[in-house]
Formats: structure tokens, C-alpha cells, sequence
């Protein structure tokens, strides 16, 4: 079915680029659906889904430090995360910048501050406040996360990472590797 769409639309450019009388008459009509296209495009990423690059050692060994694609989809319900589930939410130091972090409490749940014992006792517990999250970093000696600057609002939630999708050779489904313990 698409690929018929794809050959009747080109079939029809090419029809036109040929006419240049026709080109001059459908021109405004290609022009919006051109702006129709982009349009589409835009509520697509900002509200569906998008490809986002990500970077950087925090969520090493899940992601490389650079050179890695995922598919990050926007329409979720905050309030249905999972243990374990990878999310992007506005950074609660420079909002403009984009984070990729793992959940690791809901809201109610007890979690230690810092198991590392770089930022507070590995015996210091806290409770994490109703429409909070608390996120880490895979690799906690290089992540800014929920040690450094407490549980994160849902309301910075922007979308949840699905799927590595570049590079091809390790394009995966993320699971939600989080084991609990008592």
C-alpha cells in the first residue's frame, strides 16, 4: 500500500516537473502540501515520537558515550513508568538541556541516596515525594543524577527511550533491567 502511495506520487511530480505550464498552475497547491508535510511532521515529533542522538558516559555501559540513536516516544503516561525504564526529562540544572536516565524510584518508594558514598552515607535512605521520580545514571562515577539534586518532578518527563536504533549492529529494544531488593 505505501509503496503504491510512493509510486503514484512520484509518477505525479515527474508528470509535472515534465508540463511546465502544469508545474506554474499546481504550484501553490504543492506548496501547501508541502507545509501540510511539515506540519504533520513536527506534531509527529514533538507529541508521538522522534529519533534522538545520545551522548555522553553517564548511561555507560547501556549507551555509548557518542554515535548512538534511539527512538524516544513522547506519548506516555508518566504516571505508568516502570522500575528500570530509561526516560529524557529537563535537566533540573540548565532546563534547555535534554538527560537520559534510569528510574530507579517511584513515587513512595525508598531508595538509598547514594550507594556510591560520594554524595551522602550509603545508609542515608530517603522517600521519594508523590509525582517525583528518582533516576540515576548508569555509571554512577560519571552521572549528575537524583544524589546530586534529589527526586526530579514528572512534569520534567519528556519521553521514554524505546529502542537503540544506530548503529545498526546493536539495535536493540532497551529492557527494564531493574532488580529489586527487599
Amino acid at each position: 500500500m505505501a509503496i503504491g502511495l510512493l509510486t503514484r506520487l512520484w509518477s505525479s511530480i515527474r508528470n509535472t516537473a515534465q508540463n511546465p505550464k502544469v508545474l506554474i498552475q499546481q504550484l501553490p497547491y504543492r506548496g501547501l502540501q508541502f507545509a501540510n508535510f511539515l506540519c504533520a511532521l513536527h506534531l509527529f515529533a514533538d507529541h508521538v515520537a522522534t529519533i534522538s542522538s545520545v551522548q555522553g558516559p553517564s548511561m555507560i555501559p547501556t549507551m555509548a558515550n557518542e554515535g548512538e540513536i534511539a527512538l524516544e516516544l513522547k506519548w506516555i503516561n508518566v504516571h505508568k513508568l516502570a522500575r528500570g525504564d530509561l526516560i529524557t526529562y529537563a535537566s533540573p540544572l540548565d532546563p534547555s538541556r535534554p538527560v537520559c536516565k534510569r528510574v530507579l524510584g517511584l513515587p513512595g518508594d525508598v531508595v538509598c541516596v547514594d550507594p556510591t558514598g560520594t554524595y551522602a552515607p550509603s545508609t542515608e535512605h530517603v522517600v521519594v515525594p508523590k509525582n517525583h521520580l528518582w533516576v540515576s545514571g548508569d555509571n554512577l562515577a560519571y552521572s549528575r543524577d537524583s544524589r546530586v539534586y534529589g527526586p526530579i518532578p514528572m512534569g520534567l518527563v519528556r519521553g521514554k527511550l524505546y529502542a537503540r536504533v544506530w548503529p545498526l549492529r546493536d539495535a536493540t529494544v532497551f529492557p527494564s533491567n531493574f532488580d529489586f531488593i527487599d
